[in-house]
């Protein structure tokens, strides 16, 4: 996608980054999951910035800008591991996962990551695998007492 601006997550991201969160869980997963579940999943509710400004920065997260906008955003560890990766309903289909899925292939590499691991959702599953992800096991992980499908998906870096 032209004109993104891939870069580190900042402190002033937080509010930007939660808001992804939640539209892309609330609007984009949802034709994929039950009401229940995505209201498990996002739980604006229990979301303070603080905390969540603490956990990207602990993630090491990065952010996708267009036009001054925080429009996507995602992470990625030196092993390889890709915690989170969202984008905006509003730039959907628009080629900004691909933008950060390269900047994430270009860091693990740097890092020494033989390859990259995540565990994805039934929304996510078509794009990573058109990225060359295989599904390694399908998982149900419990939140708040509600149960969700997700998928345990690497990918080798050559």
């Amino acid at each position: 996608m032209s004109g993104v601006l891939i870069r580190d997550y900042r402190d002033a991201d937080a509010a930007a980054t939660l808001r992804v969160f939640i539209d892309a869980v609330t609007v984009t997963a949802a034709e994929d999951y039950s009401p229940e579940q995505i209201a498990a999943w996002a739980r604006p509710e229990k979301r303070g910035l603080a905390d969540w400004s603490a956990a990207m920065h602990r993630l090491a997260g990065i952010v996708a800008v267009v036009d001054g906008q925080v429009a996507g955003f995602s992470d990625v560890n030196a092993a390889g591991y890709i915690d989170m990766m969202f984008v905006s309903p509003s730039f959907a289909r628009r080629g900004l996962a691909r933008a950060l899925l390269t900047e994430l292939e270009t860091r693990a590499r740097d890092a020494g990551a033989t390859g990259l691991s995540s565990n994805v959702s039934i929304t996510a599953r078509p794009f990573f695998e058109h990225a060359g992800f295989v599904v390694e096991a399908e998982q149900h992980p419990v939140i708040d007492g509600i149960e969700l499908t997700n998928f345990r998906m690497t990918k080798a870096l050559g």
